[in-house]
């Protein structure tokens, strides 16, 4: 956690923004407090260690939302004695983040950074306004830890074998039907946070393939494939139709298009039987193997990694 960039979440201050539409956030402040990063009036981690300034500040950030939305009940002061004792246990793990990573770097060591949410909710490149506050595609790498984009290394996609999506917005491969609820109870797709079930579908490679352009993934790491031993047939959309039967070339950003559009799918046959105990790409069925090569070469990025079950033990790698 960076001392001098990272903002502070108030949950108990900043969650009650009206909603205009739902878009199945997890209503724990996120976009609260990014939207206070981007009027430049929220508290940072540093503030956090100096009592006085930090209480004054504090202060009058309530001031402010209570101006915005009227007065409702909240204890200013409780709360500022709440965040001094936090500060207290936080303060031993707090560095300087582009000190620390760039220290790492000179030094030669590996760095992994990973992604907390899917490229389709990246709010510049996502499918707006059903996105979350941040950038998650690459280039949250650069702008969250300070990283340069030359210091960036190997770029893996990492997708499951299908598709889901938490909350709303149009989704085209989503399957209102047994082979949804299938995805969804093999698969066990329901949220961490909220507890909410995923939406599932087909995967989507229109999608992908859109995400494969924005990110620059030299390898995909293809997981959950053993959620679909189970199914007859496996399908995958190739391509979006819009109502006058014309393809489209791209991924569109109106979303009024994207829920109306018709999928194109190409179909392949299932494996019908498990793969769980598979250790090597060889010793997995003919017809699992075709689907795994169907997807790297429509995408034209090699799948390094297959996840055929949950333990770490299940992750195969494909040396290329």
């Amino acid at each position: 956690m960076g001392a001098q960039g990272a903002c502070l979440l108030f949950l108990r201050l900043l969650g009650s923004e009206p909603e205009i539409f739902s878009i199945g956030t997890t209503k724990k402040g996120i976009g609260p407090a990014y939207s206070g990063k981007a009027s430049r009036s929220g508290l940072r981690v540093h503030h956090l260690f100096d009592h006085a300034t930090f209480a004054v500040k504090f202060r009058k950030i309530v001031e402010g939302r209570f101006k915005r939305y009227g007065h409702f009940e909240y204890d200013t002061e409780a709360e500022i004695i709440r965040y001094q004792e936090l500060a207290k246990r936080l303060q031993p793990f707090v560095v300087d983040s582009v000190a620390y990573v760039h220290d790492a770097l000179d030094q030669g060591k590996r760095v992994l950074v990973e992604g907390a949410n899917a490229m389709m909710l990246d709010l510049d490149f996502g499918t707006y306004p059903y996105v979350t506050s941040s950038s998650t595609t690459i280039g949250g790498v650069c702008t969250g830890l300070g990283i340069p984009p030359r210091k960036i290394g190997k770029a893996i996609g990492v997708v499951k074998a299908y598709t889901t999506r938490v909350g709303g917005g149009p989704f085209p491969t989503e399957q209102l039907n047994a082979t949804g609820e299938h995805l969804q109870e093999v698969g066990r797709e329901w949220g961490t946070t909220t507890g909410r079930r995923r939406r599932c579908g087909w995967l989507d490679l229109v999608v992908l393939r859109y995400s494969t352009r924005v990110n620059g993934y030299d390898a995909l790491n293809l997981t959950k494939l053993d959620v679909l031993d189970g199914l007859e047939e496996i399908k995958i959309g190739v391509a979006y139709r819009n109502a006058q039967g014309e393809t489209i070339k791209d991924f569109p950003a109106n979303l009024e298009l994207l829920s109306s559009v018709d999928v194109e799918y190409v179909t392949l046959p299932g494996w019908k039987t498990p793969i769980t105990g598979c250790r090597t790409f060889e010793e997995l069925p003919a017809t699992c193997k075709e689907y795994v090569r169907y997807i790297e070469k429509f995408l034209g990025v090699p799948i390094e990694w297959i996840g055929v079950g949950p333990g770490r033990e299940s992750m195969l790698h494909i040396p290329k």
